[in-house]
């Protein structure tokens, strides 16, 4: 442990607050291009660098190869969320400056739960040191599901952000258009979430379980706080240019994933071992480093067919062919009013001219009708609403 203090703590917030500023300034009003993307992701990493650089001269050498190895490890894991964001924005159709929005405030809340989930782990493994074996397990776990469980980390984040039939729809109804830099919007007197909300769910409901992998892999390196949260913060302070700067080139790293599964076994058995698997900070950094690096090298000379993975998060809807110039067939949702219920918010079948409630409702029958006929397109037929969704390909129909 080292003897931070509020000192220590003062410097790392003040940091922090002023980069978050100068990073808001900098970029208001547009989207940036990749350009400035990229500076900016080497501004953070430089920044992070030094900052580590700051605790080897202020607490000694080994805490700052300790700090830059828990970066190290921190950053390589949190690249994984990358492949999740592709599909969060590709769900949501948000404009780039959209997405620059929805990442800031999905890292501002993740610095948050990170630091609750931080001193919870810490106090835990203080108190009881069974506490390692479940930790090890969740990282077994993690491993596997970094190299079987892709399809489910999809599934889950396209169900979050289907505009259509997401859970979020349970609390609060769901406008699929969005209304500029606004979460929520006032329609018919009623908050409606916006696809920017949507998102921002999504995000921070993905990094929780991330953080659960993450955060006892990196307690495999140290237990202090102050190294811990200050490199995980750092790690996920530079996530969100990285993303814009890695949104094309992610895809085609096919071995990565293997990488990360080999790292989170690893520090499973150097958790579970303990001092019996002695292993400096500066060993721990070169292992992580070489592992990363041999995934990139190994990706780039063995391309394979990694462009299956950018199809999947990019996907367009292949069923415009089937969109007919319909006109409703009832002035409202017909099973609804059969039920003695009545239900604005409307979705048009464009195949067949059904009318169907939305999936705000409690009886969806618009999803119902789908399910029923196949038939795979559907219009809202809201006043001054005119987007159109596929249920087969889960994906905004231009």
């Amino acid at each position: 442990m080292i003897a931070a203090g509020p000192a220590g703590w003062a410097v790392f917030w003040t940091a922090v607050a002023i980069l978050l500023v100068v990073d808001i300034a900098s970029g208001r009003g547009s989207a940036r291009s990749l350009r400035t993307a990229a500076l900016w992701s080497a501004i953070w990493i430089g920044l992070s660098l030094l900052f580590g650089a700051w605790v080897a001269v202020r607490f000694g050498r080994e805490a700052g190869l300790t700090w830059l190895t828990a970066y190290v490890l921190e950053k390589s894991l949190s690249v994984d969320n990358l492949f999740v964001f592709a599909v969060i924005f590709s769900q949501t159709g948000l404009s780039p400056a959209l997405q620059r929005r929805a990442l800031f405030w999905g890292v501002a809340g993740a610095l948050v739960m990170r630091a609750v989930l931080i001193a919870l782990g810490i106090t835990l493994l203080a108190r009881y040191h069974w506490v390692i074996y479940p930790f090890a397990a969740l990282l077994v776990f993690a491993a596997a599901r970094m190299l079987w469980g892709e399809d489910k980390e999809r599934k889950l984040a396209e169900a979050t952000c289907s505009l259509c039939s997401s859970w979020i729809a349970r609390f609060v109804p769901i406008t699929p258009v969005s209304e500029g830099s606004r979460f929520l919007v006032r329609k018919g007197g009623r908050l409606h979430a916006t696809p920017l909300l949507v998102a921002l769910v999504a995000i921070e409901t993905t990094d929780l379980l991330f953080a659960v992998d993450s955060i006892p892999a990196v307690f495999a390196v140290t237990r202090d706080p102050f190294l811990v949260y200050t490199s995980n913060v750092f790690a996920l302070l530079g996530l969100r240019s990285l993303y814009f700067v890695l949104a094309g080139a992610i895809t085609r790293l096919r071995f990565l994933q293997a990488a990360l599964a080999v790292m989170l076994l690893l520090v499973a058995a150097k958790l579970l071992l303990g001092d019996a698997l002695e292993m400096g900070p500066g060993a721990s950094l070169a292992v992580i480093a070489g592992i990363f690096a041999a995934a990139v090298a190994a990706s780039l000379l063995f391309p394979g067919r990694a462009a299956g993975r950018e199809e999947k998060a990019m996907t367009a809807c292949t069923h415009r062919d089937q969109i007919k110039d319909v006109s409703p067939n009832t002035r409202g949702c017909e099973e609804c009013l059969e039920l003695g219920e009545r239900w604005v918010q409307l979705r048009l079948c464009l195949a067949c001219g059904h009318v169907g409630c939305c999936d705000s409702s409690r009886n969806k029958h618009a999803t119902a009708h789908f399910h029923a006929t196949g038939h795979p397109v559907m219009r809202s037929i809201e006043p001054g609403e005119s987007w159109k969704w596929c249920y087969v390909d889960k994906t905004m129909v231009d």
